[in-house]
């Protein structure tokens, strides 16, 4: 699995496309079901595709034929099989499914020269085919409990080139979780705090400080918090693991119809540019 080989030949549009559009996002979607906790997921499910929408209905694109296979795929790691970690709060997998992984799916085909995946996915550690996914995304990590299996699974993954990307976590008790979780997948690994100088706050869009993106059934900061970007590097200075704590940013993605003040404060400003920023730096480095 190799990123740079994936996007080799592509090229990210300029950072003005990135604006474009995403104004309208609001408008263009039909009112649905409202909800992003935690749903029951049939086991036999591979794609977010499969699973309704419970917010205001999801984009549908399709590739060129020629291009079906040539594609990013943002694919949610499933973690149901082990017990959820004693004094685990809130959240689960699919905290936020299907909506966050489509929208994000679709503004990514839409701002950037990438072809996206319209389907997304849904894998486990244990699926024989996780390495076909170099980019994985995993709600929730606070709730976050794995097996033995996976745990190697997750290991193997990380270690052989995927990455992994979190949100929505909150206080220190979820921290804690959260490291104690990753010092069993990849032992004598270190979190640290990505410092805001790093070049992935400006592969496509500068970032300048790191910002909330709150539940939208509170609408304004959280107070008391602090946000935190934590990250887990390779030996090699490779980006394995990004934890956006305290911040809720796949609301953003699913929540970008429901309430245009939240959309323009919150998915078009925070939301949407960080994760465009994250895909692309972690797809080519």
């Amino acid at each position: 699995m190799h990123r740079r080989a994936v996007t080799r030949e592509r090229h990210l549009l300029p950072l003005c496309l990135i604006l474009l559009g995403l104004a309208t996002g609001a408008a263009l979607l039909a009112q649905g079901r409202m909800g992003g906790g935690q749903l029951y997921v049939p086991p036999h499910a591979r794609t977010a595709r499969e699973i309704g929408s419970r917010s205001t209905g999801t984009p549908e694109w399709e590739n060129p034929v020629a291009h079906r296979t040539d594609v990013f795929t943002f694919a949610r790691l499933r973690y149901d099989s082990a017990p959820r970690p004693r004094g685990s709060r809130r959240g689960g997998w699919s905290t936020d499914l299907p909506d966050a992984d489509l929208n994000l799916s679709y503004r990514l085909q839409q701002l950037t020269s990438l072809r996206v995946d319209p389907d997304c996915r849904l894998v486990r550690a244990t699926d024989p085919d996780l390495s076909r996914y170099p980019f994985l995304f995993a709600a929730a990590p606070g709730a976050m409990g794995l097996t033995a299996e996976e745990i190697v699974g997750l290991r193997q993954y990380l270690q052989n080139g995927g990455f992994l990307l979190t949100a929505d976590s909150w206080s220190d008790v979820d921290l804690a979780q959260i490291e104690q979780l990753f010092r069993e997948v990849l032992p004598g690994s270190q979190f640290e705090e990505l410092p805001i100088e790093h070049p992935l706050y400006r592969v496509v869009v500068p970032i300048r400080e790191k910002a909330q993106v709150p539940n939208i059934h509170i609408g304004i900061k959280v107070p008391g918090t602090r946000i935190q970007h934590r990250a887990l590097f390779d030996r090699q200075g490779r980006l394995m693991v990004l934890v956006l704590h305290n911040s809720d940013d796949s609301d953003g993605w699913e929540r970008e119809g429901e309430n245009q003040e939240y959309f323009a404060k919150y998915a078009e400003k925070i939301a949407y540019p960080l994760a465009i920023n994250i895909i692309c730096y972690v797809m080519t480095h």
